[in-house]
């Protein structure tokens, strides 16, 4: 018997004001998010894989300004950029990742080459650009990841002395040229988790990391577990959020163990990862996940979450706020 596949993403979750989001730049965000989930959608319908349309669906928000991966990513407290991305494939818990890459167009397609050679989970820095070359994949110039939007972020975070966890509103107001929006906390990670035809459940995960951090910092995004985890006996997780706390509390992974030793419905284990164990140790953000029966669960513990989802041939939903 098929099933009916399921798709959702999300472009970070924060601090969007709802009073400050300005209709057209609501309108930017909304149009790009019903762009790549109707593109995931229409792979599935056609018969592809999970792995796929999260792949297809990640490399369209890594070319996506808007969102804080790929294209568009921000610059760390070196002037420098350093992508993260992650895939897993529930059928057998195949996984690859790559962290601090400044070379590789779309991260997340070293991901998955990495995990389909199957030697190693997780290569970072030179060796995964390496790797990436070896596999063909597009390379670029550091620069191709620069937009002016992201630099002059980087001077405002560095003049107020703080790690920003996305672009302020001075940066958004140039990056979509309309009123800024009211943003003091925003996580830029990216992700998609779906749910094929076939009953497989994939999730990709990808990220430009923080305004003016160290260099050399990775976050939950790479790291199968925290910020990345599917599963075809439970669920497929992509987060995003604080990630030094997200890793603390294997997030990603928390919500399928929760459904595999509690019972907990994916409802129920997502939420309490949310809404209680990361709180707890003074995190924030979200996550989106899907489980084997195709349940879609959206949980943020912040005013907004960029989010979309689809089920079958239906219409896309789109959201920010709740």
């Amino acid at each position: 018997m098929r099933t009916t596949p399921v798709i959702a993403i999300h472009g970070g979750a924060g601090t969007i004001s709802a009073a400050a989001l300005d209709a057209g730049a609501a309108a930017a965000y909304h149009d790009a998010l019903r762009t790549i989930v109707l593109a995931g959608q229409a792979l599935l319908l056609r018969g592809a894989s999970a792995l796929d349309a999260v792949c297809l669906a990640v490399e369209m928000l890594e070319d996506c300004p808007l969102f804080n991966a790929g294209h568009g990513a921000v610059f760390t407290g070196a002037e420098t950029h350093e992508l993260d991305a992650a895939v897993m494939d529930g059928a057998e818990l195949r996984a690859g990742a790559v962290a601090g890459v400044s070379r590789i167009r779309h991260p997340v397609h070293a991901a998955r080459a990495l995990m389909e050679d199957g030697a190693h989970v997780l290569l970072a820095g030179a060796g995964a650009e390496a790797f990436a070359r070896e596999r063909g994949l597009q390379m670029v110039e550091p620069e191709y990841f620069s937009t002016e939007a992201r630099r002059e972020q980087l001077c405002r975070a560095r003049a107020e002395g703080r790690i920003a966890l996305d672009h302020d509103g001075a940066a958004r107001a140039a990056a979509l040229s309309t009123a800024p929006l009211d943003e003091t906390d925003k996580f830029g990670t990216v992700g998609a988790v779906a749910l094929d035809r076939h009953g497989h459940l994939a999730a990709a995960t990808s990220t430009g990391g923080m305004t003016n951090k160290r260099v050399g910092r990775v976050g939950d995004s790479p790291l199968i577990g925290a910020g990345t985890y599917a599963d075809d006996k439970r669920a497929a997780v992509s987060c995003t959020g604080s990630g030094e706390m997200f890793i603390r509390t294997a997030a990603a992974y928390d919500v399928c163990a929760r459904m595999r030793y509690a019972g907990q419905s994916l409802a129920q284990a997502a939420h309490a990862v949310i809404m209680q164990a990361v709180p707890a140790i003074g995190g924030s953000g979200g996550l989106i996940a899907i489980d084997r029966a195709g349940n879609v669960c959206l949980p943020f513990n912040t005013e907004g979450m960029y989010r979309g989802h689809a089920r079958g041939a239906e219409l896309p939903h789109t959201a920010i706020h709740r």
